[in-house]
Parts: C-alpha cells; sequence; structure tokens
C-alpha cells in the first residue's frame, strides 16, 4: 500500500513537472507556480481581499475584457519560448494594455505587460522606438494568436483588427531559466513571424488543452489582411540578425532640491 502510494506521488510529480514544462521552452529548470517562495495564504488574508474587493472599486481591472492566448520568445534568443496569456483593456479605439500571465488559472503569475497600437499610431514612433516593437500579421494569420472559449464568428472579427496591429511587450518573470520569483531586468520579447518558428511541443500542449486547431484557424483567416502599408521594416527588429537584451547599469543620479512644508 505505501509502495503504491510513493508510485502515484512520483507520478503526479512527473505530470505536474511536464505540465509545467509545456508552458514553456527555455534554459530550466522551468519553474511553476508551486515554487514560488512563501507561506501558503492565510484564512485572515483570504477574508480581507474578500473585504476590500467588496469595498474599493478596482476600475482599472474591471476594465479588463478580454483573453488572448499567444506564445512570445526573448528578443535575442528564439529558442526561449512562452505560452503568454493575455488580459486586455481597449484604451481607446488605437490602444489595448494587456497583464500577461503564464496561465489563465487561478494561481497564475504575473509576468510581463503589452502594449498594442493601430498601424497609424505605429507609424507615428521615432524609428529606434519602432525597434522595440513587434507586428501581429503573421501570428493572427497563422491562427496561433487566439481567443479561448469565443466563438469563431467573434473571433474572426477581433482578429481581423488584431492582424493590422503592433505590439510592445516586456516580460519581468523569466520563469524558463528557473527564477522562482522576477529577478533581473525586464526583457523585451518578440513574436512569431513565420512558420517553423513555434517549438511543436508548445503548439501541441495547447492545441491539446484548449481543443483548438491552429490549421484549422489559418484556414479560416485566409482573408485577413495585415497592415495596409506591409509589416513595417524596422518592426521585428530581431530579424536583423541582432537581439535586444535589457541591462542595469550605474549613471549618475540627479540631487532634487526639495523644500520642506511645515503644516
Amino acid at each position: 500500500m505505501q509502495r503504491d502510494e510513493t508510485d502515484r506521488a512520483i507520478r503526479e510529480r512527473e505530470s505536474a513537472s511536464s505540465a509545467r514544462m509545456a508552458t514553456a521552452v527555455g534554459p530550466g529548470p522551468i519553474r511553476g507556480p508551486d515554487d514560488v517562495p512563501g507561506e501558503p495564504t492565510k484564512t485572515m488574508t483570504m477574508l480581507k481581499e474578500r473585504g476590500a474587493s467588496v469595498m474599493q472599486s478596482l476600475k482599472p481591472i474591471s476594465r479588463i475584457h478580454q483573453h488572448l492566448c499567444a506564445f512570445h520568445f526573448y528578443a535575442y534568443d528564439m529558442r526561449r519560448q512562452v505560452e503568454a496569456h493575455h488580459y486586455c483593456t481597449h484604451y481607446n479605439e488605437d490602444v489595448h494594455q494587456c497583464a500577461i500571465f503564464d496561465s489563465d488559472k487561478e494561481n497564475a503569475r504575473l509576468i510581463g505587460v503589452e502594449y498594442i497600437v493601430t498601424e497609424k499610431l505605429f507609424k507615428s514612433l521615432p524609428d529606434e522606438e519602432k525597434k522595440l516593437w513587434h507586428s501581429h500579421e503573421y501570428e493572427v494569420k497563422s491562427g496561433v494568436l487566439f481567443l479561448p472559449g469565443i466563438p469563431q464568428p467573434i473571433e474572426h472579427s477581433e482578429m481581423k483588427m488584431l492582424a493590422k496591429t503592433y505590439g510592445k511587450v516586456f516580460h519581468f518573470w523569466q520563469f524558463d531559466r528557473g527564477d522562482s520569483l522576477p529577478l533581473g531586468p525586464p526583457q523585451l520579447m518578440m513574436a512569431l513571424t513565420a512558420d517553423g518558428q513555434l517549438q511543436q511541443e508548445l503548439a501541441a500542449d495547447v492545441e491539446k488543452r484548449y481543443d483548438v486547431s491552429f490549421a484549422e484557424k489559418r484556414k479560416n483567416r485566409e482573408d485577413l489582411e495585415g497592415p495596409e502599408g506591409g509589416v513595417h521594416s524596422l518592426s521585428n527588429s530581431w530579424t536583423s540578425g541582432k537581439g535586444l537584451a535589457s541591462a542595469i547599469r550605474p549613471v549618475e543620479s540627479c540631487e532634487g532640491v526639495f523644500q520642506s512644508v511645515h503644516l
């Protein structure tokens, strides 16, 4: 009996490890939500949270209305790919802002943010700034960017708009390299631009979990078009052969002059 329980525990750990591995491909070991250090949330803390959620408006959060699932890779290393769940707000007709989590589960970790703008706004950016942005045309047309649980006609309408947009995304938490907390500077991420780039184990796992077919979505989106001027040459800067990585460097601090106010 004890041996059976031990074998079962081992299988469960292996299954959990496999599930974590499927959410990212990186140098590892891949860290899951259970690897985050800290004591379990206490009952009193949960009661305080519930009370606060009733008494406070949480208006910025309440504007989140859309869940997008896609894949990101580090702007200097396409081999490191991460499943990214976007929870987005339409700030206006030209700007969306998204909080990015590693899953759609209750214990999902906030790993990054993405800003999405229309082609019109992207073209207005300085050339150096454009290099930090990526296009969405391939993601949409290939079917790998999708809205979980949304009927195809509604999803198609949203994809028609997204195919023409550009995104700027930073990830703070490199759990794919073994970080159990968000360490170091945020890193610029990029998006897929062609067939053969997406790690097949990631694609297969997402298709299975969400019961979707990227091939079918690709076929259903054959009528969609990208930016009117074509994908801008300064976007997707990694395609030039030079990646972009963030680093912290010391600089001279500015000492401000503050005047005390006595009440």
